[in-house]
């Protein structure tokens, strides 16, 4: 049987719900049944995990600076704290019960908050790194920079390879990180684009966007959602 996919949706002020296709054709492509969960059931987060076999928790808004003890910075955009709150507890149950996470870009953000890290919310405002341009002025599916992997970690197992080209739309990123999560991989600039658990099976966050890139035929992205969808399916 196929493993199913549950995905986290973006919501417009925890009204609207909305996702990029991308996303489930990416899912469907690697052999998973993707279905989208929605905001404001909270309560039932630990049924849902019974219930699918596995997590991406896909891109979108920014994330409420509260959660790591920070107040609003003046280049915050918006916030959903329905989002939030359903997505920090779908991670708790989830690194719990040892199911696979794959988070994406505003994912691995939510995902290191969740463990206990923090982020930047504006990367080019409260770095002191002189940065790329992390928000690309292309399509989704252009090769933007490059990152560099760590040679022991998952993803550089599923990608063959130490150093690859990556797509870019964000402005916030992963700060600090804390165990079990681990960083794997990170900029020429120094900014942080990948982080991977140390002690479950498959949690692994991307600052890029890989479904796009799954779609254009990229084999790196398409190895990531086969691995992710192999190891939903053990």
């Amino acid at each position: 049987m196929k493993p199913i996919i549950g995905i986290t949706s973006n919501v417009e002020f925890d009204l609207k719900h909305s996702l990029v296709n991308d996303y489930i054709q990416a899912v469907i492509n690697a052999g998973g049944i993707p279905i989208i969960i929605p905001v404001g059931i909270d309560s039932d987060v630990s049924q849902i995990v019974e219930k699918i076999d596995g997590l991406v928790l896909s891109g979108g808004g920014d994330i409420d600076p509260t959660l790591f003890g920070e107040e609003p910075h003046q280049k915050l955009g918006a916030i959903s704290p329905g989002r939030d709150s359903l997505e920090i507890a779908l991670i708790h149950r989830f690194l719990e019960a040892n199911k696979p996470v794959l988070a994406i870009c505003r994912g691995i953000q939510i995902l290191s908050i969740a463990t206990g890290g923090d982020m930047f919310q504006d990367i080019y405002s409260q770095s002191n790194l002189e940065l790329l341009q992390h928000s690309q002025n292309a399509t989704r599916y252009h090769f933007s920079h490059y990152v560099k992997v760590e040679s022991n970690s998952l993803l550089a197992d599923i990608a063959g390879q130490t150093e690859f080209k990556v797509n870019s739309f964000h402005h916030q990123a992963v700060r600090n990180v804390v165990k079990p999560l681990v960083v794997t991989a990170r900029a020429s600039d120094g900014v942080i684009e990948a982080i991977e658990s140390s002690e479950h099976n498959f949690v692994l966050g991307l600052q890029w966007h890989p479904e796009p890139l799954a779609l254009n035929e990229d084999h790196i992205s398409k190895a990531i959602f086969q691995r992710f969808v192999q190891a939903c399916n053990q």
